[in-house]
């Protein structure tokens, strides 16, 4: 079992506190009623685990969780083809680059593209 703690009474959302998408996401998923976990990514580092598990969860491979259009991205890397533990590390030292929003709820995990696909979950 993950280490990723899951419940259809809530849902986690993994985000970014400088995120506008993920500000918009949480306002209208509480509008909607939901329970909301709010899991700031730039706030509480994800272990190897939690990114593997996400990873898993929505079934891509753990170098598809970074966004190498992000600015950071582009700012401090070069596209590359690095190992599982070299894009966790990347991801834990540099948490904006990681694709976010993302919810948990229940066996469901969703990569947030609009605010509104918090209602698919």
């Amino acid at each position: 079992m993950g280490e990723i703690a899951t419940s259809y009474r809530q849902i986690t959302l993994y985000y970014s506190s400088d995120s506008v998408r993920a500000k918009q996401t949480i306002a209208y998923a509480k509008t909607e009623g939901f329970i909301v976990l709010e899991v700031d990514i730039l706030k509480e580092k994800l272990t190897g685990t939690q990114i593997i598990e996400l990873a898993d969860r929505l079934q891509i491979s753990v170098a598809d969780l970074v966004n190498q259009q992000h600015p950071e991205y582009k700012k401090n890397f070069e596209p590359h083809n690095f190992s599982t533990n070299d894009w966790i590390k990347m991801i834990q030292h540099n948490p904006t680059i990681m694709k976010q929003p993302i919810a948990v709820r229940g066996d469901i995990t969703i990569l947030i593209e609009t605010p509104t696909d918090i209602l698919k979950i």
